[in-house]
């Protein structure tokens, strides 16, 4: 489905559960790419800051990797590999690991989830391209709206 030669009429009439499965996968996929040009993955990310006192962490305590699956329940994919991608943050020295299999972030790893934090500006600007701000808060208005009609919880 495009929405070239489409009226607004016809638009209407779309599926939204269709348009938001586009525009999820594009956008993860474009989010993505972007951050592996960069030396890192999503996953990789999510993983720092979940164990970050300076970000998602509430306490800096170490986690398991089954512990941070859990915490990262609502966005992860089924497709992201914890265990393989908290590996390669031990090897850069970004994480560790203690007797008990928690990993904790180390020094190295919080100054790497600042540097990699500075990247999502870009990435937002190049996604909302084109997109006032205003439209912007629209559309998510619309989304909130949609989600709650089909008994879900917007964020």
């Amino acid at each position: 489905m495009t929405t070239q030669q489409r009226s607004d009429a016809e638009l209407a009439g779309q599926p939204a559960a269709y348009w938001t499965g586009v525009a999820y996968e594009a956008l993860i996929a474009f989010t993505r790419a972007r951050q592996l040009e960069k030396g890192y993955t999503q996953p990789q990310f999510w993983l720092l800051r979940n164990l970050s006192v300076n970000d998602i962490s509430p306490d800096g305590e170490g986690m398991t990797v089954a512990e941070l699956r859990e915490a990262m329940k609502s966005y992860i994919r089924p497709e992201d590999d914890l265990a393989a991608e908290s590996a390669a943050l031990e090897e850069r020295g970004w994480l560790r690991r203690d007797a008990e299999d928690r990993l904790w972030l180390t020094e190295e790893g919080e100054q790497a989830r600042v540097d990699l934090s500075r990247n999502a500006p870009a990435i937002r600007a190049a996604l909302h391209e084109g997109i006032d701000d205003a439209d912007c808060v629209v559309a998510l208005k619309v989304l909130g709206q949609l989600i709650r009609n089909a008994g879900g919880t917007a964020p």
